[in-house]
């Protein structure tokens, strides 16, 4: 009888070897690819939820310093990003009933809050064209700068009527835009030398008799060109007026160049009316009065549409009640030598 074969005992917890498994591995894959899928679908679910409104509730400010003071809202967004490289959306023919404008993307105007000691410049260009826009403006009761076109069908009435009354008056001075728009007679443009610059800029001061200042109309090509500022803003040295600077350009030279000409200048913060609705007006509005707070003083432009005198009626015995004051646009320059304001 052959010898009886012993079984071969295996060693306790190994395992019998085994090839590659390509069925677990490729479940393996799958799996993870559909818990990836999951959790992206429920991370995007998740950002749309809390991102709603985001536009509306997170506000900055690009023109002045937040406002920490405790108890305040919270910053406004700047129209830099309106009219800084854009322009005023001005025409040479004033249409007294504007196209409706595009519903506004801002959220509802802050809250006033008390301003006692801020003061308040309200600028209104594009006179010339009505004596009508003066009477409205009057009326309401506060001072304001007027801002006057030089060669309009009406410039020399409305200068006249504005002198008597003794208004604060400025030359609406007319400049080159970008784009192609058309800024109206008058206009002072880059194809122009030195001395064309200087000499029609002499003529519009004769057509507005009685100004104490400028500000520039339109003008976001020819503002920033230094050179081309320097010509102008040279007129003004030796006749005491001072340069608003419009700021319808981000790259506006015009206030740098007027303090280096030892002019008195300063220059707007805020555009009333980008566009001529209620609800955008009255949110310009407040927004200045925040930064008037926060500031001391702030300057608005504005333009003489229907929803620009309904607003202001409307507001400004607000604003007054709460203790901002409002001044002439000449209270708020910086002058030569001096801080900027």
């Amino acid at each position: 009888m052959p010898p009886r074969r012993r079984p071969v005992r295996r060693a306790r917890g190994r395992k019998k070897p085994t090839g590659f498994d390509l069925r677990r591995a490729v479940r393996t894959v799958v799996m993870s690819l559909l818990a990836v899928a999951l959790l992206s679908v429920l991370y995007l679910l998740m950002s749309r939820g809390e991102g709603s409104g985001k536009g509306e509730s997170t506000l900055t400010t690009s023109t002045m310093p937040a406002d920490g003071a405790a108890g305040e809202p919270a910053p406004v967004p700047s129209t830099e990003a309106v009219a800084d490289g854009v322009e005023e959306g001005e025409s040479t023919t004033y249409d007294p009933t504007p196209k409706s404008p595009a519903p506004s993307t801002h959220p509802p105007a802050p809250p006033l809050l008390p301003g006692e000691g801020a003061r308040i410049a309200l600028v209104i260009d594009d006179l010339g064209r009505s004596l009508t826009d003066v009477d409205k403006l009057e009326r309401l009761g506060v001072p304001i700068t007027y801002a006057v076109l030089p060669f309009e069908t009406k410039t020399a009435q409305v200068t006249a009527k504005l002198r008597a009354l003794g208004a604060e008056i400025l030359l609406h001075l007319p400049m080159e835009p970008g784009g192609g728009a058309n800024p109206g007679p008058g206009a002072l443009r880059v194809s122009m030398t030195r001395n064309e610059l200087a000499q029609a800029t002499r003529q519009a001061l004769q057509a507005v008799p009685g100004a104490v200042g400028v500000n520039n109309h339109m003008g976001s090509r020819l503002t920033a060109d230094a050179g081309a500022m320097t010509a102008i803003l040279g007129e003004l040295q030796g006749r005491s007026l001072f340069f608003l600077d419009s700021r319808t350009s981000a790259a506006s030279t015009g206030y740098d160049t007027a303090r280096s000409l030892g002019l008195a200048s300063a220059k707007r913060q805020v555009f009333l009316d980008p566009d001529p609705s209620v609800e955008e007006i009255r949110y310009q509005f407040h927004r200045l009065l925040s930064l008037a707070r926060q500031h001391g003083a702030a300057i608005a432009i504005g333009h003489p549409y229907p929803a620009t005198f309904e607003v202001l009626a409307s507001e400004i015995p607000r604003a007054q009640a709460l203790g901002y004051e409002f001044v002439r646009a000449s209270y708020l320059v910086d002058q030569p030598g001096g801080p900027p304001i």
